[in-house]
């Protein structure tokens, strides 16, 4: 009622955001509408910024309905009310009866409202809202910041040691109640530790904090659910995030909608996950542990294993087998595993997922491998993928074994894999792939065996440099073409489309040869690869055509390629999505775009953690940023742990990018051994003359190239090298190189012209544009040049849009 005004916590803090939003709804005489999760304070911080005024309180629970106490005052006085617990509202007659007194008490201009729910503006309350716009306050409005969670420990004469604070930090999310609790029970604890004592101690005591908020949701929010929320919420509760279908397919409920949009209306536990077409529905962190918990403790195993099931069965329809697997392995179903397994087998690394999976094919009991001929393909290149040579062999070799066994389709369908083994297995190298791809075409010629799909690009913008290293067949790329190209590209089927005119464009592109040649084949591959082919050669072809498109100067184009292509692939396409997006960091390093390339490496894999072979791609270009961000030291880690990859595998295009990098890494940190890489690249690259593996490094191997003493065995070749080397620097000033502090100032004049080289305008325009002459406009150039640290227009211009001047 009105003369129960909620107490003042004496050591309260108002969080910033919560407050200046109050102040304004106060202001402007605007409804407040106040809404988190249980423990957020919202009741703490409506009575807390009144607490100098008078106001009337009121709880939705308790309101006398027939007697409609929050209307018909005739006192003249501006009246203060807060209308607390709106969620618990839940028949229509109560909704409605409410409804019509806000609706009243907003027209009053005398009545200022503050009105407090767990949950978001609900259906029944929406026409109010949008027709008088309350003032949001949000959960995370009323969370406690960084700062603030230290304020509010100094309150009680707390002082955390840094690694407790950061824990504090993750574990609380900024809920006062968390602070509250966890304070208290600092606060008890005895003054005199040691260092290991006490990081212990608020260890132990920040899990207890949360053990007791999980209490607390337990005791004071589940208990005001009817039993069918409670059960619906505890059920979905075994995955983390949820759609309308998995909902329906977990608790058998047909109308889960209906249990989701009430549960959104109870409290605000569900964080919507929308698309345009889409809605995905996720669980806050706490309530859903405390949710799982309870599902242990309230629930049959018989019960827990049929929502396991359940979940499986709708993650294997969406096509995401990791969650499924783990749905499986929870409720015990060995033969759902096996299953998937087989079926991701059957896939080739580019789109099956090995390493993801490594645990669960490695658990598997070997007799049940023995008599699946995909599951030993799968455990051979699974093995040869984590680089366990002798393991995949033993794997081929009792996948031989069982094909000799074999009749029928069985024994087709083994000979198929050994021959799929033979092809993509990373240890085979390339020495003896023509004879083996041959050998295949005759059997298809003569008996029409099928053979399963296999990409020689694994995801990377190369024919050359992607499942397998090509470099050798490069050293006789026109020969190989005609002898083997057709046949290979009928052989490979999808991945064939295009092959051929795709290799040899990346070959001509490499060894600097014409680009409007390499450029037409490159096109040309790619019309092939659209028209019934797969995207993985159509990356290559975007590949090709964007490291043409830098060499021109013409960044832009390449970037919009990438955008274009990257925008056209399904999202379900993982592995081929990462590429794209390491291709897209390796362009936009050439301009410095620093911000963009900082978001896409959070998605770049963890090397520390563990070092995977397949995201060699993703590595090498990891490497690069490391250079241009000045962490000299973990590119150089990371670059030797790709060497002994490089050097196992035979994988020699890698090998001469590694060492490249290392040369410019070790210069760096002035180690002489960068002088050995650079001549250990420079001669392996001359043997296939791979221009474009030397000059595409531009601005960060100039230096070297120029003012080192090298053995060169080919003139024409170290000239071009030495061309295109200058003419990428040229252009590309700042490529990996270390920002230095603070910005180029430039006047107006000078920015307008840059504006106009970049707009395709020459100097006698320029100078007739701006009233200039001729002379003027080439003074302020030059001294633009000089500024930007770079000797011509197109080298400003890069310069110019890297540092945002225009």
């Amino acid at each position: 009622m009105s003369d129960r005004r909620p107490a003042v916590d004496e050591k309260y803090l108002r969080p910033k955001k919560a407050n200046d939003l109050m102040k304004s709804a106060q202001n402007i005489h605007q409804a407040a509408y106040i809404y988190g999760t249980t423990g957020f304070g919202k009741t703490s911080f409506a009575a807390d910024y009144l607490s100098r005024r008078k106001y009337e309180y009121y709880s939705a629970a308790e309101i006398d309905f027939s007697q409609q106490e929050l209307s018909g005052s005739n006192d003249q006085k501006e009246r203060v009310i807060i209308i607390d617990d709106l969620h618990l509202l839940q028949t229509s007659e109560e909704r409605e009866i409410v409804y019509k007194l806000l609706e009243e008490l907003m027209d009053d201009p005398k009545v200022w409202l503050v009105l407090i729910s767990r949950a978001p503006v609900p259906a029944w309350l929406k026409p109010l809202y949008i027709q008088h716009l309350f003032v949001m306050i949000r959960e995370e409005d009323l969370a406690f910041s960084e700062k603030e969670e230290a304020v509010y420990l100094n309150q009680w004469n707390l002082s955390l040691m840094h690694e407790s604070l950061k824990k504090l930090h993750e574990c609380g999310g900024g809920m006062p109640l968390f602070f509250r609790i966890m304070a208290m029970r600092l606060s008890q604890l005895p003054k005199e530790m040691n260092s290991t004592e006490r990081l212990k101690t608020e260890t132990e005591t920040i899990e207890a904090t949360r053990k007791d908020c999980w209490d607390y949701l337990e005791s004071h929010v589940y208990d005001q659910w009817n039993m069918e929320m409670q059960e619906f919420l505890a059920d979905i509760s075994i995955v983390d995030q949820f759609d309308l279908q998995m909902a329906q397919m977990i608790t058998k409920k047909n109308d889960a909608g209906r249990m989701i949009r009430e549960a959104e209306e109870t409290g605000n536990f569900l964080i919507e996950l929308s698309g345009f077409d889409h809605t995905v529905y996720a669980m806050r962190p706490a309530m859903i542990i405390s949710l799982r918990r309870r599902l242990l403790n309230k629930s049959s195993k018989n019960h827990i294993d049929s929502l396991y099931a359940s979940a499986g069965t709708c993650y294997e329809m969406q096509g995401k087998l990791q969650e499924a697997l783990e749905m499986y392995q929870k409720c015990h179903q060995k033969e759902s595993i096996s299953r998937l397994l087989i079926e991701n087998a059957r896939k080739h690394p580019g789109t099956g997922y090995y390493w993801e999976l490594k645990n669960y094919y490695l658990a598997l009991p070997e007799d049940i491998i023995l008599h699946s001929s995909e599951l030993m393909s799968g455990m051979s290149m699974l093995q040869s993928i984590m680089m366990n040579d002798e393991e995949s062999e033993r794997w081929y070799q009792a996948l031989a074994m069982y094909a000799k066994t074999q009749t029928g389709s069985s024994k087709r369908e083994a000979q198929a894999l050994l021959f799929y083994l033979d092809v993509a297995l990373p240890q085979r190298g390339t020495v003896h792939m023509k004879d083996v791809l041959m050998s295949a075409w005759t059997r298809i010629a003569q008996k029409g065996t099928c053979f399963p799909e296999i990409s020689l690009t694994n995801n990377q913008p190369s024919i050359m440099n992607g499942g397998k290293d090509f470099c050798d067949w490069s050293k006789n790329d026109r020969a190989m073409a005609a002898a083997i190209g057709k046949p290979v590209e009928l052989l490979l089927g999808k991945f064939g489309k295009g092959l051929v005119d795709l290799a040899l464009a990346e070959s001509y592109a490499e060894k600097g040869m014409d680009n409007y040649e390499a450029a037409v084949l490159a096109g040309k591959g790619r019309m092939q690869a659209e028209s019934g082919g797969k995207k993985e050669q159509v990356f290559v072809a975007v590949g090709i055509l964007s490291q043409l498109s830098i060499i021109n100067n013409h960044i832009k184009d390449a970037l919009e390629s990438v955008e274009s292509f990257r925008a056209g692939c399904d999202s379900s396409s993982i592995q081929l999505l990462r590429g794209i997006d390491a291709l897209k960091i390796r362009i936009l390093l050439y301009i410095s775009h620093t911000n963009e390339i900082a978001e896409l490496m959070k998605q770049m894999p963890d090397e520390d953690k563990e070092f995977c072979t397949l995201e060699r791609f993703r590595y090498i270009t990891k490497a690069r940023v490391y250079l241009a961000m000045g962490k000299k030291d973990k590119a150089i880690l990371l670059l030797e742990r790709m060497t002994v990859y490089a050097e196992k595998r035979n994988r020699t295009y890698l090998l001469m990018e590694i060492q490249i990098l290392l040369a410019i890494a070790y210069s760096r940190i002035d180690n002489p051994k960068w002088k050995e890489y650079l001549q250990q690249a420079v001669s392996k690259a001359e043997e296939y003359h791979f221009v474009r593996i030397l000059s595409r490094e531009g601005a960060a191997l100039w230096e070297l190239l120029k003012g080192q003493e090298l053995t060169w065995q080919n003139e024409s070749f170290k000239r071009q090298v030495m061309h295109e080397c200058e003419q990428m620097a040229n252009l590309y000033p700042s490529y990996l190189k270390e920002k230095k502090a603070g910005n180029v100032s430039l006047s107006d004049t000078a920015v307008k012209i840059l504006r106009m080289q970049a707009e395709g305008m020459n100097v006698s325009q320029i100078a007739d544009s701006i009233g200039l002459s001729k002379a003027g406009v080439k003074y302020y150039n030059q001294d633009t040049y000089k500024k930007l640290g770079v000797s011509s227009k197109g080298a400003a211009i890069n310069e110019a849009i890297n540092q945002k001047l225009i």
